[in-house]
């Protein structure tokens, strides 16, 4: 039997997100005796979910779904979607909109593509919690349509939850009523009549990041709330995010503009190590760019997030850059690379961090060659609209586990990888990404590029001396120069 709870005494308006969320903390109280996982709809949800999950002593998580809306109507909601390719579709909306199989494909194929950014953007530390068997409290800032939330009760149901309860600070009168067939329980601090949108029920109601969502995700350590800092076994003060897994960085993280002396050229560079960094990435940009790339630049800000550290630094000094026959030599930017390679393994903060080549254009072939030339391991190399048929007969001296991501609209650049990849020797892996054309100008592609290059890093960054093994797995079965292609 589905049971709602609603107050419908009065008419709050909320401080802020912090404000709401700690007062339905205080009214969801009573199911701490459940032991329920809570779960925040992003972005702005995870923010009131913190505060429930911290006063009931819970397990924090996110529910990254996506309506499937009817094509001529996007509001009313034909299914949903969620992660690990769970899908719900409503027959009867279908039936009655007259929705085609094709409309079904269309649709989910683009908010697929979307719920997958934002999954792979928010899963990197954090793994999806198993819900089968469990009570789960979905929480969001506030319930308009109420879509999102049904759309997330069907998810959490598919996904095993065995009582859902939707939890929100502002709801219209009628939410209960639309929630009714999805969650077995409701529970809104105020539903007032005069209900037009969820901000006018807050002073501050202003946008949530990523960055800070993942900054909530990062205070749970194995399900447990942890705000501030408390002590190891070993006596020692830990830092949120410290402990088991954690990277070998600087604790308290580095931010600085290097100089990068070579033996007779000097190349300014900025280095940027998030606290306990996991691997640190040397940029290897392209033609007629420089460390000052906005594109390079937005992908590192990206790899911070994942408590990956990056080396953004010129590859030839002013005066090199006038003969432009410098800009594709290739030897010349791979030597300057694998130096620079050494430079940072000579750094105490940096010598025990594994390290990663990202290469763009001409980059992408000078951070192939350098992969070979080096001494030193490289962890992964990701190449972005790069030019890695420029590393010539050494490609099949790459042993590198390598990630090619090319535009889908970049046509000559695919024939291209696909020629490179089938000669390296490491295992490949081959992404397109729709839409996008060479330099990734298109809204949204450069941030599905980066993403699929954190996610390719994280990879092999932890995967550590493992990672041996993983290449000579896939030397046995075959899976090396083939090229894995996937359109993002």
């Amino acid at each position: 039997m589905t049971t709602m709870h609603r107050d419908l005494s009065r008419s709050i308006r909320f401080r802020d997100r912090a404000e709401a969320g700690a007062l339905l903390a205080e009214r969801l109280l009573p199911y701490a005796r459940t032991s329920p996982i809570v779960l925040g709809l992003p972005r702005g949800g995870v923010a009131i979910a913190a505060q429930v999950a911290g006063a009931l002593d819970a397990p924090l998580d996110i529910i990254v779904v996506r309506k499937l809306g009817v094509p001529f109507q996007p509001e009313l909601a034909m299914g949903a979607i969620g992660e690990d390719e769970v899908r719900v579709l409503n027959d009867e909306v279908i039936r009655l909109a007259h929705v085609t199989a094709n409309d079904i494909v269309r649709v989910e194929a683009a908010e697929r593509a979307e719920l997958r950014r934002r999954a792979m953007r928010f899963r990197v530390n954090h793994p999806r919690r198993d819900l089968r068997g469990r009570t789960v409290i979905i929480v969001d800032d506030g319930l308009a349509t109420g879509s999102t939330a049904v759309a997330a009760c069907e998810v959490a149901r598919a996904m095993g939850a065995l009582h859902i309860v939707v939890a929100v600070p502002v709801a219209p009168p009628d939410a209960a009523v639309r929630l009714g067939e999805h969650a077995d329980e409701f529970v809104a601090l105020t539903a007032p009549e005069q209900f037009r949108a969820v901000g006018q029920f807050y002073e501050h109601f202003g946008q949530v990041t990523d960055h800070e969502v993942l900054e909530v995700l990062d205070h749970y350590i194995d399900g447990e709330p942890w705000y501030g800092h408390r002590v190891g076994d070993d006596g020692q003060e830990e830092k949120p995010g410290a402990g088991a897994g954690a990277g070998t960085g600087a604790a308290s993280g580095t931010d600085t503009e290097v100089r990068i002396d070579l033996g007779g050229v000097e190349l300014p560079g900025h280095l940027v190590l998030p606290p306990e960094a996991i691997g640190l990435v040397l940029f290897a940009h392209g033609s007629g760019s420089s460390r000052h790339s906005p594109r390079n630049t937005a992908v590192a800000e990206l790899l911070h997030e994942a408590g990956i550290g990056t080396l953004l630094f010129d590859l030839l000094t002013p005066a090199e850059e006038v003969d432009r026959a410098n800009v594709f030599d290739i030897d010349l930017l791979a030597d300057r690379l694998a130096a620079t390679t050494e430079w940072v393994h000579d750094r105490p903060d940096c010598a025990a961090l594994p390290l990663g080549y990202f290469g763009a254009s001409t980059g992408a072939g000078a951070a192939l060659r350098a992969a070979v030339a080096t001494p030193l391991p490289i962890a992964a190399v990701v190449s972005r609209g790069g030019r890695p048929d420029l590393a010539g007969v050494h490609l099949r001296d790459v042993t590198t586990p390598t990630l090619l991501i090319v535009g889908g609209r970049d046509s000559a650049v695919i024939d291209l990888n696909c020629d490179a990849a089938a000669l390296i020797e490491g295992v490949v892996r081959m992404i397109i990404i729709p839409g996008a054309t060479h330099l990734f100008e298109e809204e949204g592609t450069l941030t599905e590029a980066a993403i699929e290059a954190r996610e390719w890093f994280v990879q092999w960054f932890r995967a550590g001396e493992d990672a041996a093994e993983a290449v000579a797995r896939a030397r046995r079965s075959g899976r090396t120069g083939r090229p894995e292609v996937e359109w993002a």
